[in-house]
């Protein structure tokens, strides 16, 4: 559950604010835009390979930048803290990309002479953000948020590529428990089937409960 949360949280916030900030008139903002969908582009399992190398305690870049500026090392993946913190950097790193590009989509589609009537009314740049864009948005905001946390409770390859659910089973998730239940030491199929079945089930819970929230506040879908 807190994989999950942090991670939403972060892919929705940083990914409104991205949005935002590329819906203005802005300098080279084709190419800004490829280049922050590319995490996005890139398959999960490479991504994880490459931050694994990136949080190497002895070769990796990010120690290695740490000791150029007089540092010391840390052991990113050695750490219960340090090793949640780098799995959900880079789940957030892969994730921010489809929220951008979907919160964007839903910004383009508000009509822009509600913000120039609200400007002409005096409404301050938060005012037309709290009252216009954030409204606007509420549909969209609701169906990547579902689809975020879906996607990140069962986001298995990060969690298995990077940490190996470690150190001890500190990072550990439900789908990489599952996983080890079947495929490691005594293999138990039957008890990794219903660990599958309790995540479908908790899945649809949420699903439904979230979809009856947004037609409760008049969201539609």
């Amino acid at each position: 559950m807190l994989w999950t949360v942090i991670c939403v949280a972060a892919h929705y916030g940083i990914g409104l604010g991205l949005a935002v900030m590329l819906n203005r008139p802005l300098r080279l903002r084709s190419l800004y835009r490829v280049l922050l969908i590319l995490p996005w582009a890139v398959p999960a399992f490479v991504a994880a390979f490459i931050w694994r190398y990136l949080y190497n305690s002895d070769y990796g870049v990010i120690n290695g930048f740490l000791k150029l500026a007089g540092l010391g090392g840390v052991g990113w993946l050695d750490d219960p803290t340090t090793a949640k913190i780098a799995v959900i950097a880079v789940n957030v790193w892969i994730g921010v990309p489809f929220m951008m590009v979907a919160l964007l989509g839903g910004l383009q589609s508000i009509p822009a002479e509600l913000y120039e009537a609200a400007e002409v009314d005096g409404a301050n740049a938060w005012q037309r953000f709290r009252a216009i864009t954030l409204p606007g948005l509420s549909q969209v905001s609701g169906t990547v948020v579902l689809l975020g946390t879906i996607w990140t409770f069962n986001m298995f390859p990060i969690i298995f590529l990077v940490t190996r659910g470690g150190p001890g089973s500190e990072t550990e998730i439900l789908v990489t428990y599952a996983f080890r239940e079947a495929f490691t030491g005594i293999r138990d199929y039957s008890g990794s089937a219903t660990w599958g079945v309790i995540i479908l089930a908790m899945l649809v819970v949420l699903a439904v409960g979230y979809r009856r929230s947004l037609r409760g506040q008049g969201g539609g879908w």
